[in-house]
């Protein structure tokens, strides 16, 4: 039997979406010509790796044993294009880099701009994902490294501390609630509160915690980054939770106040996490993201 990496490929990316058609957005091929990879691919293999329903398409135990094998061999080019890469003239290596929405805008980009103008052979994607979300994506090698919080699911993955994070109620200077020494969720539920849009990680985590506290906010408008919303706090209109580092960053930070939400979930431990055997190249990011840590104040667990 002769596999091309190409078709397993598309297999990964149609098995990752459960979509033929989103798995063929993924690599850029057309959906006539995913469907017909994935066809050839069975009849070669003798064996059905889909089932096809009218909500997308879910593995047969076929498909499940190759896509083991697939990330198996997926993982070992990605080692193999590191390792060479320092051989070659103008090898480039791509990594992946997931990571929630507070690591995201506050610390690595910088972190990950030395990192690239110190390393001219990798490119690197950079995802935002939720924290859950992302530690899937590394543990089913869709992501070589994330940076998450402390609830994600860490079986059978590497981690060390990267940050602390928490999450504040935060407020115009002149808000009445500006005064407040902390706050829980049902001192603002009568608020308006202004929220990022409902597709961001950080949005999906609040929405969770809400639902489970059986709180309901009022959602006066929402904005497509922090920045923006924390503009908009500073000229009084409602309320947010945000990252206390985001407002910390923010450019009216003077015109902000960051009252401490009184929530068991709302004091973070941000996390580095990868699998085992990273190749030498992710290795690079990994104590580069570990050197920042140190820098901070935040010592790797012996």
């Amino acid at each position: 039997m002769q596999v091309e990496f190409t078709d397993l490929r598309i297999f990964v990316a149609v098995a990752d979406t459960g979509s033929i058609t989103a798995g063929a957005d993924r690599v850029a091929l057309s959906l006539a010509a995913t469907s017909a990879r994935i066809r050839a691919l069975e009849l070669q293999i003798g064996a059905a790796l889909f089932e096809r329903g009218r909500r997308g398409v879910t593995l047969t135990a076929a498909g499940q044993v190759l896509l083991r094998h697939a990330r198996a061999l997926a993982r070992q080019e990605q080692a193999m294009r590191s390792e060479l890469g320092d051989y070659g003239p103008g090898g480039q290596v791509t990594l992946r880099l997931a990571a929630n929405t507070a690591a995201l805008s506050e610390w690595l980009p910088e972190c990950v701009a030395d990192f690239l103008l110190a390393h001219p052979r990798v490119d690197l994607t950079l995802a935002e994902w939720g924290s859950e979300e992302a530690a899937d994506a590394v543990r089913d090698e869709r992501a070589d490294l994330a940076v998450v919080a402390g609830h994600a699911d860490f079986t059978g993955l590497q981690r060390r501390p990267f940050r602390q994070d928490r999450l504040v109620v935060a407020v115009a200077a002149s808000h009445p609630l500006a005064g407040a020494g902390s706050l829980r969720l049902a001192d603002i539920a009568p608020m308006q509160l202004l929220a990022l849009s409902a597709d961001n990680a950080l949005q999906r985590h609040l929405r969770a915690h809400l639902a489970r506290a059986g709180v309901q906010l009022r959602i006066r408008a929402r904005v497509p980054g922090l920045e923006t919303l924390c503009r908009m706090l500073a000229r009084g209109v409602g309320v947010a939770i945000v990252p206390h580092a985001a407002l910390a960053c923010s450019s009216v930070r003077q015109q902000l106040t960051a009252v401490p939400l009184e929530e068991t979930w709302a004091q973070r431990e941000l996390s580095i996490i990868w699998r085992d055997a990273p190749s030498v190249t992710l290795q690079a990011l990994l104590e580069w993201l570990q050197a920042s840590a140190t820098h901070a104040g935040i010592h790797p667990a012996r």
